[in-house]
């Protein structure tokens, strides 16, 4: 498998930028001068030397408004020559169309935020600025970030990103129904029919709460309990195994926890926030959802919200998500410098913990979770022990330059089968015919 095998030391989220100043008309590569990023060594060719405006792309959504200025205001305050304007793009899969557009229009911002799944992707096409230089030529201290954000934020062994908004799959549950009603959270797959069996409630085929809700809008989200199985979404031979016994095994479990209304599969638009509001309303005795959140459940629900490791199998492990930062490569220098300086900003240790504390979002830097301020961390936010107990069972999702293709098709066969019906093992079958001519290509 792709960078499966690398111990992650921290967990934390990353943020995205962007420029006005965005593109010149002339860009300069960091390929085709000899004076070039790739090749300068002089910290100096990396200053700002002249007031710079620049654009923020982010996916951050409105609960982050506040602290997102609040960064903004800071860096500002430093008394740079950079003015940074943040600007929503929305969801992560919206703002790669409108990143893969700029990129081909020529209109791209100076620095954006990208879901971990894109790196290899950008990488390939080299979208990305490639970092080493800026790092070595500034004295950045890469190595304060765990091995696997590193490897998670790279390609081809570059670093063409930076971890910022990091976050991993969790289990959030309603803490009050679980102790009232002494139901036992699952620590493995075989032990979940005894868990959605225990806690959904459904009466003459009404479901009056569903044991979990599944994010079928995302295959992050159920993607660890094929992983943990064994399943090899994409195989050291290019090709998929998602049509294997185990994969088809899992996969009909879901559909049948799903058709007899013990689970809900949450899929297509506003299927997030409908999930949210179930659990809110009690509807919900659990849901599957990302780390960076655990702020809004706790503020938005009136009980008590527990976080739980996702249940394993062969292995216990669950995924980086959330976002890294990077410098699209096709602008002037000038606006690289720009976006540099204020991505140093983004990824310092102060900005680091404000988000953490701020937000669902965990420290990314090692030096940060041996501190003082690690331990407050913990101590006001104790729920999140079950990940940090876990931090050497989180690894870097699957890097292949096709593996947005690859989800998709699996993410819309899964979602057909569980919420029409069908036989799920017959779709996987035909699907990864589909999936092996999209690995085929690279």
């Amino acid at each position: 498998m792709y960078l499966r095998r690398f111990t992650l030391c921290l967990m934390a989220g990353i943020l995205g930028i962007s420029t006005l100043a965005g593109c010149s008309s002339n860009p300069t590569s960091t390929t085709d001068e000899n004076n070039t990023a790739s090749e300068a060594k002089d910290p100096d060719f990396y200053k700002v030397k002249e007031p710079i405006e620049i654009e923020w792309w982010h996916s951050l959504e409105s609960q982050y408004n506040d602290v997102v200025q609040e960064v903004v205001d800071k860096f500002h305050a430093t008394g740079t020559n950079v003015k940074v304007t943040p600007i929503y793009q929305g969801s992560y899969s919206d703002l790669n169309e409108k990143l893969i557009a700029g990129h081909a229009a020529g209109t791209l911002p100076a620095i954006t935020v990208a879901n971990t799944p894109y790196v290899a992707e950008y990488g390939a096409s080299e979208l990305c600025e490639v970092l080493d230089p800026y790092i070595e030529a500034t004295g950045f201290d890469i190595e304060d970030f765990g091995e696997g954000l590193r490897i998670a934020s790279s390609y081809d062994g570059k670093q063409i990103s930076l971890p910022f908004l990091i976050s991993t799959q969790v289990l959030f549950y309603n803490k009050d129904m679980v102790d009232a009603e002494n139901i036992k959270l699952p620590d493995t797959w075989d032990e979940m029919d005894e868990f959605i069996n225990t806690a959904a409630k459904v009466n003459n085929g009404t479901t009056e709460r569903y044991a979990v809700g599944i994010p079928g809008w995302d295959h992050w989200y159920f993607e660890p309990f094929f992983l943990n199985r064994g399943v090899e979404i994409v195989t050291e031979n290019n090709e998929t195994d998602l049509n294997g016994d185990i994969a088809i095994e899992t996969a009909k479990k879901m559909q049948e926890w799903c058709q007899a209304g013990k689970a809900n599969w949450m899929y297509g638009k506003d299927a997030s926030t409908s999930m949210r509001q179930g659990f809110f309303d009690k509807k919900y005795l659990s849901v599957i959802h990302t780390t960076s959140l655990y702020d809004m459940y706790v503020d938005q629900c009136d009980f008590e919200v527990g976080m739980h490791y996702l249940p394993g199998d062969k292995t216990r492990n669950s995924e980086i998500g959330g976002c890294v930062l990077l410098i699209p490569s096709n602008n002037s220098q000038e606006v690289k410098n720009a976006a540099w300086e204020f991505l140093q900003f983004l990824t310092g240790k102060e900005v680091n913990m404000l988000w953490a504390e701020k937000t669902g979002y965990m420290p990314t830097r090692n030096s940060v979770l041996t501190t003082e301020e690690g331990e407050l961390f913990l101590e006001k936010k104790p729920t999140f022990k079950t990940i940090f107990d876990n931090l050497d069972n989180i690894y870097p999702r699957i890097q292949h330059p096709a593996i947005s293709q690859v989800v998709k098709i699996w993410r819309e066969t899964m979602a057909k089968n569980i919420i029409e019906g069908g036989d799920i093992g017959v779709a996987l079958d035909e699907a990864t015919v589909l999936i092996d001519e999209a690995l085929s290509d690279y």
